[in-house]
C-alpha cells in the first residue's frame, strides 16, 4: 500500500484505536513545459515588482492581505505558524449522522482509512456498525497545517474517509433550481421508461480518459513524425419535440458508452494503434 499522509488514534466515546491514512486516489494528467518559441529553451518565471519596474529575488517577497482596493496589510511566515493548528495524532468523531443526509457536493478529498497493529478489532467492529446502521462519522483531525472536518463512511473492503468542505465554501447560487412545474406526467413516465432501459450496474474501468489517450497518441505521432488529423466533433441533432425524442429513443435503446463515438480518421486509427502498443508493453 501506499505510504501513510498521517498516523495516530481514532476515538469515539471511549473507544481509541490506532489508524493511519492512505490518498484514496489521485488525478491523471500530462504537464507540459513552456518554451521560448525560437530555440525551446525552458523558461524561468520571474517575480516582478510593478513599482519598481525590476524583478525581485524571492527573499525579498512578503505576504499580504488586500483588505481594501490596493491597500494591504503584511502577514509574516511566523505569524501564520503561530495560528495554523499543529499537526494532531488525535481524530475524534464528534458525531454519527444519517448516510442519506450527506449531500456528496461537501465531500473533497479521498483517503482509505487502515487499522495500525492492535486496532484491527476495534477498527472491524467500527466499520460493521457503521454498514449495518446506515450511519457516517463525522470527525475532527488537524493534518499538514490545516483542521479539517471529514467524514467517515463504510467502503467496499472497509472504512473510507473524506475530507469535508465547510459550509461557508460550498456556493449557493439562487439561479440553480429545476422548476418541477415543467414536467408532465407523461414525460415523466417515458423519461423513466428510458432511464430503465439504459440502466446498467457501474463499472469505473469501463470509462476512459480519451483526450489524456489522444494527447500521449499526439505526442508519439509527434515524435515518429506522423501526420496529425484533427478529430471531427459528433454531430448533436437538435431535439424539436421531447415526447417524440423519448418515444424514439426508447425504441433505440442504445447502451449508454464512455465517451461519445468518433469518427474512423486517420487520427482515430493512430489512438487505436496506441492503446494496443500500451497493452501490449503493460502486459510484456
Amino acid at each position: 500500500m501506499a505510504a501513510s499522509v498521517w498516523k495516530g488514534h481514532l476515538t469515539f466515546g471511549l473507544v481509541s484505536l490506532p489508524v493511519r491514512l492512505h490518498s484514496a486516489a489521485r488525478a491523471q494528467t500530462i504537464s507540459f513545459n513552456l518554451l521560448h518559441k525560437s530555440d525551446h529553451s525552458r523558461i524561468r518565471q520571474v517575480t516582478f515588482c510593478q513599482a519598481e519596474d525590476k524583478p525581485v529575488p524571492r527573499s525579498e517577497l512578503v505576504k499580504g492581505y488586500e483588505y481594501e482596493k490596493d491597500r494591504y496589510v503584511v502577514i509574516e511566515e511566523e505569524e501564520i505558524k503561530k495560528v495554523a493548528p499543529k499537526t494532531s495524532k488525535l481524530m475524534e468523531i464528534l458525531e454519527f449522522v444519517p448516510e442519506a443526509e450527506v449531500d456528496p457536493i461537501y465531500l473533497e478529498s479521498s483517503y482509505y482509512l487502515a487499522p495500525e497493529e492492535g486496532g484491527e478489532k476495534p477498527y472491524a467492529l467500527l466499520f460493521a456498525a457503521l454498514r449495518a446502521s446506515k450511519y457516517v462519522g463525522v470527525a475532527k483531525i488537524a493534518m499538514h497545517n490545516r483542521e479539517h472536518i471529514v467524514i467517515l463512511r463504510p467502503g467496499a473492503k472497509g472504512i473510507v474517509l473524506h475530507t469535508m468542505y465547510f459550509e461557508d465554501e460550498v456556493r449557493k447560487i439562487d439561479e440553480f433550481r429545476t422548476d418541477q412545474d415543467l414536467v408532465k406526467e407523461k414525460e415523466l413516465a417515458l423519461a423513466k421508461m428510458l432511464v430503465e432501459s439504459l440502466a446498467a450496474s457501474f463499472e469505473p474501468g469501463k470509462y476512459q480518459d480519451s483526450y489524456r489517450e489522444n494527447l500521449q497518441e499526439l505526442i508519439q505521432a509527434k515524435l515518429d513524425n506522423r501526420k496529425v488529423v484533427e478529430i471531427a466533433p459528433p454531430a448533436v441533432a437538435p431535439v424539436i419535440d421531447i415526447m417524440e425524442a423519448l418515444k424514439r429513443s426508447l425504441e433505440i435503446k442504445k447502451k449508454p458508452v464512455a465517451s461519445a463515438p468518433e469518427p474512423v480518421t486517420e487520427i482515430t486509427a493512430e489512438v487505436a494503434a496506441g492503446k494496443a502498443r500500451r497493452r501490449k508493453r503493460s502486459t510484456a
